[in-house]
């Protein structure tokens, strides 16, 4: 139920933020109107933004005093609320340089028209996450760093969110993945896995299944093999009409963005997923995968 959450956080954030209509492309037209999907960001000056596509148009979202004195190495939500004047969130987040976990508790609130930030605090977690590229939450917290593939077990406890200490998964290969982001979780008993989706510095689109009971257990399909080598961040969403299917937002380092439809996602086939280049939309804050 994550990724419809995500979607619907984007609506509510869009109620302030003008949107930019896009032209028609064959890359537009791919993807049904009611599909949107959206990636969260940090500028280097720590400023949070959000970058959306949602009814063919692109946007971006940002509120007042939404900012930390850190850019993110690795970002991912836990989960939250919210309604037109709301949101609420709870996040882990990975500092680039202090090798600490921490948890990013956010609440704005609208006022009279007026976006304002009552909360924002980062707090410690745990140390023992340098290097953390990527973070992405599932039926657990998976971490990729260096070589390797974490998985933890998050809980709350005590008031506060923590994590236990780390499985690793796999000590090696993990490097040439590029962008990862928790999909599903499907299967029953000893054959309950996580589905988590990425592309890597071959250009390759991909499918893991971690296996919940025996999670050292990685099946893997390549959807598509070429072609999604230039993206820092992948992010998936939601469509209304077409649940089967996914849109999936690629955005590179240098700002340009990509849009795809994939008209069913549970497939492991990559045949169907159609769409293309958005062009360059400046959307140069470091993005991370949702």
């Amino acid at each position: 139920m994550r990724k419809p959450f995500i979607a619907a956080v984007g609506a509510i954030a869009l109620a302030g933020t003008a949107l930019t209509a896009l032209p028609a492309s064959a890359a537009v037209g791919d993807v049904p109107a009611e599909c949107a999907v959206y990636t969260t960001a940090y500028r280097s000056d720590g400023q949070r933004l959000s970058y959306g596509y949602d009814a063919r148009k692109t946007s971006i979202t940002s509120y007042p005093g939404d900012k930390l004195t850190w850019v993110p190495s690795a970002q991912q939500q836990i989960g939250g609320a919210g309604d037109t004047d709301l949101f609420i969130s709870s996040e882990l987040v990975t500092h680039p340089t202090d090798g600490y976990l921490y948890d990013l508790e956010r609440r704005g609130e609208r006022t009279n028209g007026v976006w304002k930030m009552t909360k924002n605090t980062a707090t410690r977690m745990s140390s023992g996450f340098a290097n953390t590229r990527i973070l992405t939450i599932g039926t657990y917290v998976y971490r990729v760093a260096g070589t390797a593939l974490y998985r933890y077990t998050l809980t709350y406890t005590g008031g506060k969110y923590v994590v236990s200490a780390p499985t690793t998964l796999k000590a090696t290969g993990w490097d040439a993945v590029k962008t990862l982001t928790y999909e599903r979780t499907e299967g029953t008993g000893a054959a309950a896995v996580d589905v988590l989706i990425g592309t890597k510095t071959n250009g390759e689109l991909k499918e893991w299944r971690v296996n919940l009971a025996t999670p050292t257990t990685i099946g893997s399909t390549v959807l598509q093999s070429t072609g999604w080598s230039s993206f820092g961040s992948l992010s998936s969403g939601y469509c209304q009409s077409h649940q089967a299917g996914r849109p999936l937002l690629g955005i590179t380092p240098a700002g340009a963005a990509s849009i795809y439809f994939d008209a069913n996602q549970t497939d492991r086939i990559g045949t169907d997923i159609k769409g293309g280049s958005l062009g360059a939309l400046n959307w140069t804050a470091k993005s991370y995968g949702q």
